[in-house]
């Protein structure tokens, strides 16, 4: 039984680094929590935030995490499950999380640290399932290189550089990378551009191959797919894809 006291949470968080965690951490959160954490820095400052543990009771209890003030507009991402989310950087001073629990059910919750970091880094762009983060450096004109453990073959942009972005700040010129098995396809794909392809591309795909890739954007936004190159067997081999709309089937024709 919760009383009063425990289920207080959120509030202003100021201070150049600090952790956040949900409450009664580690020992399992309450039901019904309701708490909003606003983490303020001062102006030209950025935020980023390093999930270090996380374990919520997935699709019922979840964080919500706005780029600003809480409002619909700065919705940024919403993350829940017992996968350690990427970090997170803000594009401006103010970052901001909003934990809901349901009736029933919890987890043993989350830890998060974040840090006040100046205009011009882009911040840490966070390790890979299966892979392995090169470099150090996050500042503008840095580069960082990904790869993957043996077994694992890299998908997407093996380099990401920090570079200048609209309003004299810094952000990757890509999204990170995902490493999928050898012999295997398919991944979750986030960010604002990447690349998908068959597997062995430009060489011929294998026979039976069946892989599925999840696109994942921020919700009110759409996703644009552009074919670059497309050459399938007529009648036999097939993309599907499929969305909020009814699935379309693309096929050579």
């Amino acid at each position: 039984q919760y009383t009063l006291q425990h289920i207080l949470c959120g509030g202003l968080v100021q201070g150049p680094n600090g952790t956040i965690e949900s409450p009664g951490f580690p020992h399992g959160y309450p039901n019904y929590a309701n708490c909003t954490w606003i983490i303020i820095t001062g102006e030209r400052n950025r935020i980023q935030l390093v999930f270090q543990i996380f374990a919520l009771e997935e699709d019922f209890d979840m964080i919500t995490i706005y780029d600003g003030q809480p409002q619909q507009g700065n919705l940024k991402m919403r993350v829940t499950g017992f996968q350690l989310p990427s970090p997170i950087v803000s594009t401006g001073s103010i970052l901001t999380l909003w934990f809901t629990t349901d009736f029933a059910v919890s987890a043993q919750g989350f830890k998060a640290a974040y840090e006040v970091l100046p205009s011009h880094t882009c911040g840490n762009p966070g390790i890979i399932p299966k892979g392995v983060l090169h470099g150090t450096r996050f500042t503008i004109g840095d580069k960082i290189r990904y790869s993957c453990f043996t077994g694992y073959i890299l998908e997407g942009h093996a380099i990401l550089t920090c570079i200048l972005s609209p309003g004299n700040g810094a952000s990757w010129d890509f999204p990170p990378p995902f490493c999928r098995a050898e012999g295997g396809c398919g991944g979750t794909l986030q960010g604002t551009s990447g690349a998908i392809s068959s597997p062995h591309f430009p060489s011929e795909y294998d026979n039976n191959a069946d892989c599925t890739w999840t696109i994942l954007a921020e919700p009110g936004d759409t996703i644009a797919l552009i074919f670059t190159d497309f050459q399938l067997e007529d009648g036999y081999d097939m993309l599907e894809i499929s969305g909020t709309e009814a699935p379309t089937i693309w096929q050579v024709k």
